[in-house]
C-alpha cells in the first residue's frame, strides 16, 4: 500500500497556509491524517489487543480527547483508518473499465485470476493484512463494528463478483442456475479462511488453481 506520511502532509499544509488567519479545517485534516496513520502504524506494531486511544493521540502528537470527540472507539478509529487507507490505495482503472467493475475482457477465468491474484499480494502486505485481520476479529466480539466492517468494506467488493458473475452466466459461460452469490463465497471463502489460518501458501499459484477448481464446476452441466 502507499502512504503519504502524517509528517509530510502536516510540512506541506504548514507551508500553505496563510500568515494571518489560521485554517481550521486544515488542522482538523492534517489531525485525522496523523491519527490514521499512528492508528495503523500501531496495529502493525503493538497488535489490536495493546492497542489504546492514548498511544494513537501520543504518535498522532493530538490530545486524546480530539479522538474521543471524532471516534467512539479504537475499533471505530482503525476501521474509518483502514477504509480510507483502501481508498487511497485503490488502482486507477484501466482504459474503458470502470472504477466500480471487476474486469470483463471476455475471458472469465483471467478476469478471476487477475483479481484473486491481486487480492493476494494485498492480504501478504502488512500494512492492509495486520488492519484488516484485527477488524475481521474485533468484529466477532463487536457485532456493530464487525457489521460496518461488513457493509463498508467487504460487501461492497462482493457485489462486483456476483455483477461479474451474473454477466458470466447471461453469456453463458458458466450453468443457467447458477447461483452468483454461491459462486462468490467459492472464490472468496477459501482464499480468506488459508488467509486468516494460514493452512498453506496463499500465492498466485494457490489463487490460480482456486478458479479453476471454481469454474470446473461452475461450467459443468
Amino acid at each position: 500500500m502507499r502512504f503519504v506520511p502524517a509528517a509530510t502532509l502536516a510540512g506541506m499544509s504548514e507551508k500553505a497556509a496563510p500568515t494571518t488567519t489560521p485554517d481550521a479545517s486544515r488542522r482538523s485534516d492534517r489531525s485525522r491524517r496523523a491519527i490514521y496513520e499512528s492508528a495503523l502504524a500501531l496495529v502493525s506494531e503493538t497488535g489490536y489487543a495493546k492497542l489504546t486511544i492514548e498511544a494513537i493521540a501520543a504518535r498522532a502528537g493530538v490530545g486524546k480527547q480530539t479522538i474521543y470527540r471524532w471516534w467512539p472507539s479504537k475499533g471505530d478509529v482503525v476501521l474509518e483508518a483502514f477504509l480510507d487507507l483502501v481508498q487511497r490505495s485503490a488502482v486507477p482503472p484501466e482504459a474503458g473499465q470502470g472504477a466500480s467493475a471487476l474486469p470483463d475482457t471476455g475471458d472469465l477465468a483471467a478476469d478471476l485470476k487477475l483479481v484473486l491474484r491481486a487480492t493476494v499480494d494485498e492480504l501478504n502486505e502488512p500494512s492492509y493484512a495486520d488492519p484488516a485481520r484485527a477488524l475481521a476479529a474485533e468484529g466477532i466480539l463487536n457485532p456493530q463494528l464487525g457489521a460496518r466492517f461488513l457493509e463498508q468494506a467487504l460487501a461492497p467488493g462482493l457485489r462486483l463478483y456476483a455483477t461479474r458473475l451474473a454477466t458470466a452466466r447471461e453469456n453463458g459461460e458458466i450453468r443457467a442456475e447458477t447461483d452468483v452469490a454461491i459462486a462468490t463465497d467459492l472464490l472468496v471463502a477459501p482464499l480468506t479462511y488459508r488467509w486468516l489460518l494460514g493452512t498453506g501458501p496463499l500465492d498466485h499459484t494457490y489463487a490460480d488453481a482456486l478458479v479453476d477448481q471454481v469454474l470446473g464446476g461452475l461450467r459443468k452441466g
